[in-house]
């Protein structure tokens, strides 16, 4: 089994290079492929800070690289992109493609403890494993100053990961993120079949419970929601996370946006604005 990463393609972009890579991971137990932007550099020396992107529902780590445009951006700013995968694959679990919102490319970044789902630990995957397999594997990275952010599911889990591990993390933002996962059908059914019935444990996975409980926030956050958003009404609940956040007095700033809808165009709109708030959080 390599643990090593293994380099399967390779795309010039913006003076920098997209760069995709598979290793073995032992957190999942399956082989798993992941995606860095690598700015252009004047030096060898030169370490670039990272900027972790966590994908959505259905995603792969392709989608990002392929259709944000946010290389141009982190070229201009020199951060370095890692783009996961959104959950174990090729495990051949029983049901794990039956939906498109569990299962396979749905792993809601937490750890599940359910035995049927033990290998979804995708929490472990992105805070532990791949910034240890990057800082080991790629000396061009400075992983001890990272921030994080995501779309949906993956706005979810940007929060959610941030909250939970402030001395890890210099910044946060998300597009559209599902803010109140145990209130939402989504979370509801994610939460049940990975951890079980008891809804304290579905808190810990939960931005709007956290950010109640978390009053060291520092960094301002910020969200863009699409008004046009067919999710926003029953999934997302970006006003109950901005209500949270102001009983909490973390700075949040969520910005709705007129017409806009779930999708990478509206991601690919407002991505530079992003990559800039992650960028002056970097250099702090």
């Amino acid at each position: 089994m390599e643990t090593k990463p293994t380099e399967i393609s390779s795309s010039k972009m913006f003076g920098g290079y997209n760069k995709r890579f598979k290793h073995f991971s032992t957190t999942l137990g399956c082989s798993m492929n992941f995606h860095i932007y690598f700015p252009p550099s004047s030096s060898p020396s030169h370490k670039f800070p990272v900027l972790y992107w966590l994908s959505g529902l259905t995603c792969t780590d392709e989608n990002f690289i392929a259709k944000s445009g946010a290389q141009r951006a982190a070229s201009a700013e020199g951060v370095a992109l890692i783009a996961p995968d959104t959950s174990p694959r090729g495990l051949n679990v029983e049901g794990e493609a039956d939906s498109w919102d569990f299962g396979v490319g749905a792993g809601f970044y937490l750890n599940a403890t359910q035995e049927k789902w033990k290998n979804w630990r995708m929490y472990d995957y992105v805070v532990k494993e791949l910034p240890k397999l990057l800082s080991e594997n790629f000396p061009q990275l400075e992983t001890s100053r990272a921030s994080i952010f995501g779309h949906s599911m993956g706005g979810h889990g940007a929060l959610t990961i941030y909250l939970k591990n402030l001395d890890k993390y210099k910044s946060v933002s998300a597009f559209a993120p599902i803010c109140n996962p145990v209130n939402c059908p989504w979370g509801q059914k994610a939460f049940t079949n990975y951890l079980g019935s008891n809804k304290a444990d579905w808190e810990e996975y939960d931005a709007t419970s956290l950010v109640s409980k978390n009053k060291n926030v520092s960094a301002t956050i910020l969200i863009d929601q699409g008004q046009d958003d067919k999710f926003l009404p029953d999934q997302l609940f970006p006003n109950k996370f901005e209500e949270a956040c102001r009983s909490a007095n973390v700075a949040l700033l969520l910005r709705f946006q007129p017409g806009y809808d779930h999708s990478y165009f509206f991601i690919a709109t407002f991505i530079d604005d992003h990559i800039h708030h992650h960028a002056q959080a970097l250099r702090l």
